[in-house]
């Protein structure tokens, strides 16, 4: 590997083990074996090195069990294996849960980590799309990534948050996918189809 998929290791590694905030330059330049300036020349500052190792260990845990999904894009089931899926590695993404919601809680105090992070939402709402309706990421819609994206995407961030706060009272992906079915089963019952967005 070059200095650039070192740092980028090594950057992972900090993420892991001490989160955004407590990561310093020194700390990634150690893990990897690189040297400090070459964070400058390969990713232009420290935070957007660590935006990218975010987005490399988000990717990798997505990977980690989408390739398992056999059941309908978009069925029930299909819900119910991402759950599985995302449930049966929680202990080892818990870390990099944290860290992601160590930049939410830290209001203005991390600037340009929030607005890098916050440009790879929409990928990530891509991702999300994909994995659990099975629709490739490259026919996904902007109308998508803001409506069904955004809404999966709330979903995994309070999964995550109950495991993080207090696993023993978190939903099990069962519980998850019955509060599911049966939102979906009220609102088909009382007539509640939706309208577009505003």
């Amino acid at each position: 590997m070059g200095h650039r998929e070192d740092l980028l290791e090594g950057a992972k590694k900090c993420l892991v083990e001490k989160g955004f905030v407590r990561t310093t330059a020194r700390d990634i330049v150690s893990a990897s074996g690189a040297n400090l300036a070459s964070i400058g020349y390969h990713y232009g500052s420290k935070d957007a090195l660590l935006t990218q190792a975010f987005i490399g260990l988000i990717e990798e845990w997505g990977e980690s069990f989408t390739a398992d999904l056999g059941a309908e894009g978009g069925s029930l089931e299909r819900f119910r294996e991402v759950w599985d899926g995302v449930h049966a590695g929680h202990e080892e993404s818990g870390p990099i849960w944290a860290a992601s919601m160590e930049v939410a809680l830290a209001g203005e105090r991390l600037p340009e980590l929030r607005e890098l992070i916050g440009a790879s939402q929409g990928e990530g709402r891509k991702g999300l799309i994909a994995m659990f309706t099975g629709t490739p990421e490259a026919e996904v819609t902007e109308e998508d990534v803001r409506t069904s994206g955004a809404f999966y995407q709330a979903l995994l961030n309070g999964f995550m948050l109950q495991w993080l706060f207090d696993p023993a009272s978190a939903a099990t992906p069962a519980e998850l996918t019955e509060g599911m079915r049966r939102a979906v089963e009220a609102m088909a019952r009382t007539g509640a189809v939706g309208g577009s967005a505003s």
